[in-house]
């Protein structure tokens, strides 16, 4: 059958069956038939999770890949983890935030990044002033060498991440991220408001 048939018949079957739905629909239910068409059997006595649990697991899993390879990226720039490189970016971007600002921006405990905090300042890569409004309120702020290391370790976290999605073209790079984006929106600002509440809570919130 001719390619353009073909196309024009599914999409006649699909927009039967759903009056509303718009192309970008269309193209996703053909993915996603297209996926369930690739699956593999597997025994019953494997514990085999949903859709859900494959999703966050293959999200995890790519996220520690990102995690190992780019600390390994980061070695020689003067930063230990890809997370200092999270701070420093924040510091530059933020234009001076306050502590809070720069830890939770970057989703760590406050006790774990006011230590990464001091062992950044004792590197001579940050340094911290009194607020002019508040003195009780610290801010941050990245030194002449903080401002190079953050130049140099940019080039190396920059080729870390994009060997990591080589295998996608540019229009699944953005189709992803459209895809993935609403998630972190979602959760975007609860790490602190949450963190002395238990995961009931947390759940029974987030679900509303």
């Amino acid at each position: 059958m001719n390619k353009t048939v073909e196309l024009v018949k599914l999409w006649g079957e699909y927009e039967a069956q759903n009056p509303g739905g718009a192309l970008e629909d269309f193209f996703r239910h053909q993915l996603l038939q297209s996926a369930n068409g690739e699956k593999k059997a597997v025994p019953d006595w494997q514990l085999r999770p949903g859709i859900n649990g494959k999703l966050m697991i293959l999200i995890r899993r790519i996220g520690k890949y990102h995690m190992v390879y780019s600390n390994k990226a980061l070695e020689g720039t003067g930063l230990d983890q890809i997370e200092e490189f999270g701070i420093l970016v924040t510091i530059f971007n933020q234009v001076n935030p306050i502590k809070s600002e720069a830890i939770y921006n970057n989703i760590i405990e406050l006790s774990s990044g006011t230590n990464m905090l001091n062992r950044l300042k004792k590197r001579g890569l940050i340094t911290e002033y009194d607020d002019d409004e508040d003195k009780r309120i610290k801010r941050l702020k990245l030194t002449t060498k903080g401002e190079e290391t953050l130049g140099k370790a940019k080039v190396r976290v920059l080729e870390a991440a994009q060997m990591m999605v080589n295998v996608l073209s540019e229009e699944d790079k953005h189709f992803c991220f459209q895809l993935l984006n609403p998630v972190s929106e979602k959760f975007d600002g609860t790490f602190q408001k949450f963190r002395n509440k238990n995961f009931d809570e947390i759940f029974k919130t987030m679900m509303k």
